[in-house]
């Protein structure tokens, strides 16, 4: 029976996909008309990661090429729209709070990534820096921009990405259960989920999830905490003694920066409009969740392997419990 439903439903994967999508779609659209936003506020980043991940694991992947794409693109989207609800001034001290422990935990990451992954599981040298870097900095991005410049392969990329990949999901789902049994208050949620939580989508997606101080804090250090890949980068093409090799620039978090400014300076006697961007944004975050959990496939999962596993949750307990002892102790 149970074989019957699953075979029904990869068979209609693609329609299961387009009504998951639109469902969700109606309902934030909801939050638009007066007397009925109550019905939308069901629809959260982390249930719309759910959605996705269960619809992949049961139904199996539809139009992955479009998954990957627009969740690429819809993410970028949404970080310069959250922007827009922030003040440069509050966003420079929280980033400068977090930026000493960021440069720590980046350096010790890498130091202790290569240990647990090349001396310790002996996993292979490509593998084991990308799990180590996507750890270290902002997970897929710095995976996608330090692949080229170690000249790892398609297998290599596939693997550390996928690891990482899982390790996000688990993190969306427990890092604001973990903040609230802790009693942490918002800006210790943002610092803690920003430092040791991979991906900026999941981090945003946590911070929302948190409150909005949380979705703040956590944005900013986060996207101050990207920009460690270029030197991180030019550095890695160092000492792998890599030429020619081009760098991927994360370009919209220079955009991120502007909208800030552009709504502190020059949006200050139309909060409106820096508000409806910012609400928008919020929304297309949570379907950019979706996207993100319907990417992954039990293919996926099986090609990771049981060592580079084991070497990413070892550095995320790491950079999780120091992060947290940083916070409460320093």
């Amino acid at each position: 029976m149970v074989s019957a439903i699953t075979k029904t439903l990869r068979t209609n994967n693609k329609t299961v996909y387009v009504s998951l999508l639109s469902i969700l779609t109606f309902f934030l659209m909801l939050d638009y008309i007066p007397g009925l936003q109550a019905f939308s506020t069901w629809v959260t980043p982390p249930l719309a990661l759910f959605l996705g991940l269960a619809f992949a694991l049961t139904c199996g992947q539809a139009h992955p090429k479009f998954n990957k794409k627009t969740s690429k693109y819809l993410l970028q989207y949404s970080v310069v729209g959250l922007g827009f609800g922030m003040n440069l001034h509050s966003a420079l001290a929280s980033g400068k709070e977090g930026m000493e422990f960021t440069i720590v935990s980046v350096i010790g990451t890498l130091i202790l990534g290569w240990f647990i992954g090349r001396k310790f599981l002996k996993v292979d040298r490509n593998t084991s820096y990308l799990i180590s870097s996507g750890t270290a900095i902002c997970g897929g991005s710095a995976i996608a921009a330090v692949g080229p410049v170690v000249k790892a392969n398609d297998s290599e990329m596939s693997v550390a990405l996928a690891t990482i990949f899982i390790l996000n999901a688990l993190a969306l789902f427990i890092f604001p259960v973990i903040g609230h049994a802790l009693n942490m208050s918002q800006h210790e949620f943002g610092t803690w989920a920003a430092i040791a939580i991979h991906d900026t989508s999941s981090v945003m997606g946590a911070g929302a999830a948190y409150g909005e101080e949380a979705l703040k804090v956590a944005t900013t250090i986060k996207l101050t905490r990207a920009l460690w890949i270029i030197p991180m980068a030019f550095a890695t093409s160092f000492i792998f003694k890599s030429k020619g090799q081009k760098i991927s620039i994360p370009w919209f978090i220079f955009f991120f920066v502007l909208a800030m400014i552009v709504n502190t300076y020059l949006l200050g006697s139309v909060p409106e409009l820096g508000a409806a961007i910012n609400g928008l944004a919020r929304k297309t975050l949570t379907i950019t969740m979706f996207f993100i959990g319907a990417s992954l496939s039990l293919d996926v999962v099986k090609s990771v392997g049981i060592k580079p596993l084991i070497q990413g949750v070892l550095l995320w307990v790491v950079i999780s419990l120091s992060t947290l002892a940083y916070i409460y102790w320093f």
